[in-house]
């Protein structure tokens, strides 16, 4: 299978990348840090010589369509998308600054619906493998319930989460299954040096672990919503 994902350099993207590669599957994958994207790459191109990765920086806050239209440019047909590029501002609707809810928007939305509207087509009209075509968003627990500092992030991942749902409901007659996912805290580098000794907060594998097997099923059975949290709760 050919899978694409977004805001694959590093943390949750990254492993994504690397569960898929290590079962065999084709990489086609973009952040917009081209030096930490061409390490992850060559990184598990090394480690798993037998598939085809191919990579390209784009800031999808602007470029999402730029970058569909280069995986279009490949020939290639996508068995998965996972639209996993986003970006975190603390605040408060309050008090945040001017421009941090378009910020927001155009990075955690956006994003992932100008690209997924340029793949879409070439999906919906090849057939399905064994699976079925799949699209997996990365929205957040903070699309579920609202939270102190959450402020325009909070505001954009609950746009984030309707775009899934809705796009679930227009895919289902396609065969494109669509699954949100809802990750609590994960440790990554938004987190710093967060002393995780005592695994208050979840790794990114555990992520892309779920992510994986619900790509697997048979095409009769679509996992719609993934809900991760701390086995301690939220922080």
């Amino acid at each position: 299978m050919n899978i694409v994902i977004t805001g694959a350099s590093k943390g949750i993207g990254k492993a994504i990348a690397k569960i898929f590669a290590s079962n065999g599957h084709n990489l086609f994958l973009c952040s917009r840090n081209e030096v930490a994207l061409y390490k992850t790459m060559e990184e598990l191109q090394t480690q798993f010589a037998a598939i085809e990765i191919k990579a390209k920086a784009f800031d999808l806050s602007k470029q999402a369509k730029d970058f569909g239209k280069w995986i279009n440019s490949l020939g290639v047909t996508v068995d998965v998308l996972v639209n996993n590029a986003g970006l975190f501002e603390p605040g408060s609707v309050y008090n945040e600054p001017e421009g941090v809810l378009e910020n927001q928007i155009e990075t955690n939305l956006y994003s992932a619906y100008h690209l997924t509207r340029t793949l879409l087509p070439g999906m919906m009209e090849n057939p399905s493998t064994s699976s079925g075509r799949h699209i997996f968003n990365i929205c957040s627990i903070a699309s579920l319930q609202a939270y102190k500092n959450g402020g325009a992030y909070s505001i954009s991942k609950f746009a984030m989460d309707g775009f899934s749902k809705n796009l679930r409901e227009e895919m289902k007659e396609y065969g494109i299954k669509v699954t949100a996912v809802y990750p609590g805290a994960v440790l990554t580098d938004a987190w710093g040096n967060f002393d995780n000794s005592k695994n208050r907060i979840m790794e990114a594998d555990d992520v892309a672990q779920m992510i994986y097997a619900a790509s697997q099923l048979s095409t009769g059975a679509c996992v719609e919503e993934i809900v991760l949290r701390p086995q301690l709760g939220d922080l």
